[in-house]
């Protein structure tokens, strides 16, 4: 991801999630960490074929932990696979950070989602209370070891990240 996406994947995130989304602010904040001998931040967008993004999303690493920060595709990209693309760049990104485990927080109602995440070796660790703001929703902390393998079944069911992320052919991701 770079500057000139932060608007089109603003647009994409405020579709998505309207009563959480993210700020500009924070985009910038996040791509400011993402640059740099001592980045610590690795952000992607996926684009279709026409050049618009399709999808998104963004890891931090510290410590050797990896936190999957955001991950989405856009609603016409739901159930074609970009979910699992997204994800799997982002575990790549935490393998280049030597992250020795990752996390992520998932809505408690996003059963799409958590079952992307299970599919890929998450597991669920513990449960946050009224983390998603400002509508009081629980969140699932999930943690994957780094030497976990994803299930590499065929994805029949549509594919998620908060409900949104997947993969469609053509699309290519570029960080």
């Amino acid at each position: 991801m770079r500057w000139w996406d932060i608007e089109p994947v603003l647009e994409l995130e405020r579709e998505l999630f309207p009563h959480d989304a993210w700020s500009p602010a924070l985009f910038w904040s996040e791509l400011a960490r993402a640059r740099g001998p001592h980045a610590t931040r690795r952000y992607l967008v996926a684009e279709d074929g026409a050049g618009r993004v399709a999808g998104y999303g963004g890891l931090a690493a510290a410590g050797g932990t990896g936190d999957v920060q955001t991950i989405a595709a856009a609603r016409d990209h739901w159930g074609t696979g970009l979910g699992a693309r997204l994800l799997t760049a982002l575990l790549t990104a935490a393998t280049d950070f030597e992250c020795h485990e990752v996390l992520l927080e998932v809505r408690v109602d996003n059963d799409r989602a958590r079952r992307l995440y299970e599919r890929f070796g998450f597991e669920v660790v513990g449960l946050r209370r009224g983390y998603y703001q400002p509508g009081n929703v629980d969140a699932l902390v999930m943690r994957r070891p780094a030497d976990t393998a994803p299930d590499t079944a065929p994805d029949t069911a549509p594919d998620p990240a908060s409900d949104p992320a997947t993969e469609h052919q053509g699309t290519t991701t570029h960080g």
